[in-house]
Order: C-alpha cells, then structure tokens, then sequence
C-alpha cells in the first residue's frame, strides 16, 4: 500500500481487495490516459483519475505481446499549479522499475532538489526520439504529506521583509557565483554562515528556536524525495474526495522562496490553516517538467 494514499482522502483504503478494484476502476474510466514506446521498443501506458481538485492516483504499467495492460505500480498525486523553478532539470530512471526521479539546482534553496516525476510519459518520449536535453522547461513542484502543525508566523515589519527579500537576492548571487568556482564567494558565504551559527547559538539560549528561524527546506530520512519543511502559507482551501468523502487542505506554501502547492488529511494537521501562518511537516515532493509547446 502507497501510505500518502491517505493524503488524498484514502485513509481507509489498507484491505488489498478494496485497493485491486479501485486501481480496476481508474484503468477503466481513467480521467486521462498517456501512451508512449520506450528505447527497448516497450509500450508504456499511463492511466491517470481524478477524486477531486488536482487530486488522483495514476495508474502506470507497461503492453504485453497480446497488447494486454500489465499493472507495475501506481501512485496518488497533486498536481501542481504555477511555476516553481525555471532552472534545468535532469532526470534518472529508478532502478527497480520504469519510474524517475528529476534534480533541480534551484540557487534559492541551497541543495539540490530531488523530486517524483509525474509526467514520465513525455519525458520517456522525448528520450527515445532522441531530443534530449529539452531547453526551456520550467519546473511544477507540488508536495503530500501525512502530518503537519499549523505554526504562528514571526512577526515583521515593512522595513524588515524589503531587507529579508534583499539579503536574500544577494545570496543567491553568491551561491551562483560561489558554483562558478567563485573564490571570493565562497569565502563570503562560509563566513556568512558562521556568523548565523554564531548568532544563532547564542540567542537560543532564551529564545524558541522557530521564533529565530522562519523558514527551512531539509532533506528528511532516507528517501531522497522526502523533506522537511517549515514555510508560509499564501493560500489554502478544503477540498473533499469525491469517492471517500475525506476532506483533504490543498495549501500554497513559500519556503525558501520556493512556492508549491501542498495537499494534507484534514484528520493531519494540527491546527487551523490561514494566509500567513506557516506549514510544518513532512512532505514527499513530486514534480510536474513543462515542456515547452513546439
């Protein structure tokens, strides 16, 4: 079982049977289907439903020699909206089956972010056609997660967002500098960040740690695509799975000055969501690559 089924509204779904006829269900009214031939020559198909706003499972498996539809995996989803990352991406198949994983070097966020490809069937087929590296694509992330606290914001001024916003641009330049082999740059940040560690270390002895720090994007375990986070909320707004009945919140969040949209249980958030309140939580982060229109 896909434990961030519950995510989208299927908390209830842990009895196998149950999960075979509704995966029976999406291959057969499936909201949109994809097909494509990979580099062995292997028809791959697609099978995506929705159960409410942007919300779904996906359905993906490969065609046998009697063009049967062999299941392979599947996964739920949300589906992104607006533009995250405009920077290049690179994608890698997962060993164990025909799933990938993309890397984006987003400037803003300090690591390299890992996420769970949602529209591999393009990608595959620009691969086997041989039009790898596509130029010009923009990037979609989005996020489920199985549990989050709602968290008061800290509180600023007009005078202290400007000079958030500006320290922030000039890190970013230092940060691309610093990948160019920038000497100087490096130097300037790693005094930077020692300076924080400095600052940091002393002020937590009578202050809350999230009282200091009001935003953070950390890899979490093992998994690659997982994080932990601590962003704001810009938007939010309820939405009920149709099949379930669940009500699941779908939040646009900024963390790191990266902004996706995020999709949690009702019964898993601790706390009530509003604009400018800020989301801590785990999140299995998927994205969605724009391929320009040709």
């Amino acid at each position: 079982m896909h434990k961030y089924l519950r995510a989208i509204g299927f908390s209830e779904y842990s009895d196998r049977k149950k999960l075979r006829e509704l995966l029976a269900e999406i291959v057969l009214n499936a909201t949109t289907r994809a097909y494509t031939t990979n580099s062995e020559d292997i028809l791959l198909g697609e099978y995506c439903k929705d159960f409410g706003e942007n919300i779904g499972i996906a359905v993906c498996g490969e065609f046998d020699e009697a063009e049967k539809f062999v299941y392979e995996y599947y996964y739920p989803y949300l589906r992104g909206t607006g533009v995250t990352s405009e920077e290049d991406v690179s994608v890698e198949r997962h060993a164990a089956k025909e799933s990938y994983a993309g890397i984006c070097d987003d400037v803003k966020v300090g690591v390299s972010l890992i996420f769970y490809l949602q529209n591999m069937i393009p990608y595959v087929k620009a691969q086997a056609c041989g039009q790898l590296p596509v130029r010009g694509t923009t990037l979609t992330l989005s996020a489920l997660s199985l549990q989050g606290t709602i968290m008061m914001p800290i509180k600023k001024d007009e005078h202290q967002k400007q000079q958030i916003k500006k320290d922030s641009h000039n890190r970013s330049k230092l940060v691309a500098a610093a990948r160019r082999g920038d000497e100087e740059a490096i130097e300037t940040l790693t005094l930077e960040d020692m300076d924080i560690y400095s600052t940091i270390s002393r002020k937590i002895q009578k202050e809350d740690i999230f009282s200091l720090v009001d935003t953070y994007f950390m890899p979490y375990g093992v998994e690659c695509d997982q994080y932990s986070i601590l962003g704001e909320i810009l938007d939010y707004h309820m939405v009920t799975n149709r099949l379930t009945g669940e009500a699941v919140y779908q939040m646009t969040v900024c963390c790191n000055e990266l902004t996706f949209d995020l999709c949690i249980n009702a019964q898993d958030l601790y706390g009530e969501p509003q604009a400018g309140r800020r989301f801590k939580g785990i999140i299995w982060l998927q994205g969605h690559i724009n391929f320009p229109v040709v």
